[in-house]
């Protein structure tokens, strides 16, 4: 059920706005809406929002502690290609193939949206190379700031906009899910790889481990993983989040608490087979929180 709140307005008008109107009627209106709005606001009501609103705040961490970290964490990834990403997505990007709703998203008046996540983005551009190039093996990597609409957690390091560190892996699947297991192993390693570099330039994740989720048909799959990369300790868990394309892994360290923090989360998605029509071409996805991992793991004073 939606969590905004409904303007009473009449239903023809609710309508027409909704559905009726073609998209770039729609678009001319809500910018002329938007100007309208924008002409009535003084600039004390820009101070007070910019000091109230949570989507405006400026990010907590420095912003050369996040550069330098975004340079080791490319480092690590030098398989892959990446991608400096546009702010904004095409409307829909996340709803319209993954379970969310379009209501945790920060929609524009011009048909677009603000990325929240940018593996979506990713998938759409493997679904670009692939449909030109079927036989290709698209890896891409990127670190884009996200915002989300969603009430935010009241814990350290949570908030409405953040940095995120990505992968994505794309390709015809093979034999046995011969891609799936192999994307996934390497995104591991990258990320592992990634903590490994961090912490010789100030930062520490001890306490790692590796939760490898599956539905019971993939529960090979997982142990194939899981046998792949020793140097972590894994467990093997059933995966019920049906978000996920039958498998998931969760990589957690521990804060000097000693409790653990789910760091960095990856896996399947059915995503490009819905992109490409192409239920073969399959996807592989994985984040870090950099931000998080900026806000609690750094010890010391970062070294280029």
């Amino acid at each position: 059920m939606s969590t905004i709140a409904r303007v009473d307005i009449d239903a023809s008008v609710r309508q027409a706005l909704a559905e009726d109107l073609a998209p770039t009627a729609l678009w001319s209106l809500l910018l002329d809406v938007f100007e309208r709005r924008a002409a009535q606001r003084s600039p004390a009501m820009v101070r007070q929002q910019w000091e109230s609103d949570r989507f405006v705040q400026p990010c907590a961490i420095d912003q050369r502690t996040l550069n330098t970290l975004d340079a080791h964490l490319l480092a690590a990834a030098a398989n892959f290609e990446a991608l400096e990403l546009s702010p904004l997505a095409p409307l829909a990007a996340c709803s319209s193939v993954a379970l969310t709703s379009q209501n945790r998203i920060v929609s524009t008046a011009r048909g677009s949206e603000i990325v929240s996540d940018p593996t979506n983005v990713l998938a759409l551009e493997c679904a670009r190379r692939l449909r030109s190039a079927p036989g290709a093996v698209v890896k891409l990597t990127t670190s884009h700031r996200c915002v989300r609409a969603q009430p935010v957690p009241k814990r350290p390091g949570f908030a409405a906009h953040f940095r995120m560190f990505c992968l994505a892996s794309a390709a015809h699947e093979r034999k046995d899910h011969g891609f799936v297991a192999e994307a996934l192993i390497e995104h591991i390693r990258t990320h592992i790889g990634a903590l490994d570099r961090l912490e010789k330039h100030g930062y520490q994740f001890p306490d790692r481990s590796l939760r490898l989720l599956a539905t019971p048909e993939r529960r090979h799959i997982a142990e194939r993983i899981a046998s792949a990369v020793p140097e972590i300790p894994a467990t093997l868990q059933t995966l019920e989040h049906r978000y996920y394309d039958g498998l998931r892994f969760m990589l957690d360290a521990g804060t000097p608490d000693g409790n653990p923090v789910p760091l960095i989360d990856g896996g399947a998605f059915d995503w490009l087979g819905k992109l490409t029509d192409n239920r073969r071409m399959v996807f592989v996805a994985s984040a870090m929180g950099s931000q998080l991992a900026a806000l609690l793991f750094r010890r010391v004073a970062l070294i280029a």
